[in-house]
């Protein structure tokens, strides 16, 4: 990180408990939901069915606050308020969860809701706020972020989805909570290297009156631009989301787990996909250096549309595993692990990607807002996995898997035919970069 600003590692640090803390409770949250309510480990007893709509309800609402969250530091506290904020609100939420009481339990939800909500479009926002414009540094700075991310996302199941589903649901929750207090004590220790990054700037008006400065023509493009790249991130998450949904369910009762006698938990194949960004974030990030240097397209629409489809393909996998699954009890490993790395693929051609891209385009007045607009279009994607992932009870999981590929495919492929009239909409905006 030599090359990169001093506050790179601080808001790499910072998102990495936070990111420990979300993935350690949604590694066990529907597992705990479907857990009967007797036993060693009592759970709440749902079915399936209802515990997949609250996941899909809550993964939602988290993402979709990042539009209020995004409004309060554009508007009054600025980004570097609203984070140290939103940490403090997560924080209280695990542990509330670690309290062994259904009011506790959705008092809990609520508070990671508000709290996710104001860290998460922000300190994305910070990191774009590092770099001055037309830094080539940019797009790798927001790759070794993400690679930081997904540190927090692979351990967090393996450690709290262990101790939660062996030792106990509310200590595992309670877990993740210490996650994130470590997150906000390195934060604040790491403030000297944030000092002009995310303060609050007031919205430009006209003089002499109350309006704001209207957006240029180019400016609006931009931000149509940035509205279609979104309406791909729903789909996007939509099928990726599956993970923590039906893919979860589905490996904890149709894949086979036991290697050399020992039967391994569900919660730990959460971890996989995170594991799999940290080894190959560099590479699919060298292969497009190494595309944009032979002059090839490297545009981030395109990037989104492969993207795309290669983790469509992903779900093509879990289409064999459920073939082998009813002809064979229970279906082997390594579909589940090459489906989740097709989808890792898939990911880092396109999430890291996304947040760069909002960083070059969005207006300055806009950025926390548009930021939180990409979470929103996150969120809608995340509850569109909880309304599909249900659909399995009633239609069958080969069906479900199937479709999400046959759609992925189709949608990466109309975005591959339109990308470069979209790209005229940026005004060379990536250009810069390069």
């Amino acid at each position: 990180m030599g090359k990169h600003p001093k506050g790179l590692p601080i808001l790499f640090f910072t998102e990495m408990w936070e990111r420990f803390s979300f993935y350690g409770m949604r590694a066990i949250l529907v597992l705990y939901i479907t857990q009967e309510t007797i036993g060693n480990n009592p759970g709440l007893g749902w079915d399936n069915t209802a515990a997949l709509s609250l996941y899909g309800w809550y993964t939602m609402m988290v993402y979709m606050m990042s539009v209020p969250g995004g409004y309060i530091a554009d508007r009054w506290l600025g980004q570097k308020k609203t984070v140290f904020l939103g940490g403090i609100l997560i924080a209280a939420g695990q542990l509330t969860l670690a309290v062994d009481n259904i009011y506790a339990f959705y008092l809990g939800l609520v508070l990671l809701v508000f709290g996710v909500g104001g860290l998460k479009p922000n300190i994305s926002t910070m990191i774009g706020g590092l770099y001055k414009e037309g830094d080539p540094m940019r797009d790798a700075g927001f790759t070794i972020f993400y690679i930081g991310i997904n540190i927090g996302a692979f351990g967090a199941p393996l450690i709290v989805g262990y101790i939660g589903e062996v030792y106990g649901w509310h200590l595992g929750f309670g877990l993740a909570g210490i996650g994130m207090i470590l997150g906000l004590i390195g934060y604040m220790w790491g403030q000297r290297h944030l000092k002009e990054v995310g303060n609050f700037v007031p919205v430009k008006k006209i003089e002499g009156t109350d309006k704001s400065v209207p957006l240029t023509r180019i400016e609006k493009d931009r931000i149509i631009v940035l509205l279609i790249s979104f309406l791909i991130v729903i789909v996007f998450w939509g099928a990726y989301e599956q993970a923590g949904g039906l893919m979860n369910i589905y490996t904890r009762d149709k894949i086979d787990r036991v290697i050399l006698g020992w039967e391994i938990p569900t919660s730990v194949f959460q971890s996989v996909p995170a594991l799999f960004v940290i080894i190959f974030g560099t590479i699919v990030a060298s292969y497009w250096l190494k595309r944009q240097k032979k002059g090839k397209e490297t545009s981030s629409i395109f990037k989104m549309a492969i993207g795309t489809i290669v983790m469509g393909t992903g779900f093509l996998m879990m289409t064999g595993a459920t073939i082998e699954a009813e002809t064979g009890g229970k279906a082997m490993l390594i579909w589940l692990l090459l489906s989740y790395l097709l989808q890792v693929i898939g990911e880092l051609s396109l999430s890291p990607v996304v947040l760069s891209f909002i960083t070059k385009l969005a207006p300055v007045k806009y950025a926390s807002i548009m930021m939180g607009a990409y979470f929103a279009a996150t969120a809608l994607g995340n509850k569109l996995a909880g309304v599909v992932g249900s659909l399995a009870e009633s239609t069958g999981e080969f069906e479900v898997f199937t479709g999400i590929f046959i759609f992925c495919v189709l949608i990466g492929l109309l975005l591959l035919a339109f990308f470069k009239k979209l790209k005229v909409l940026t005004h060379g905006a990536e250009e810069m970069y390069h």
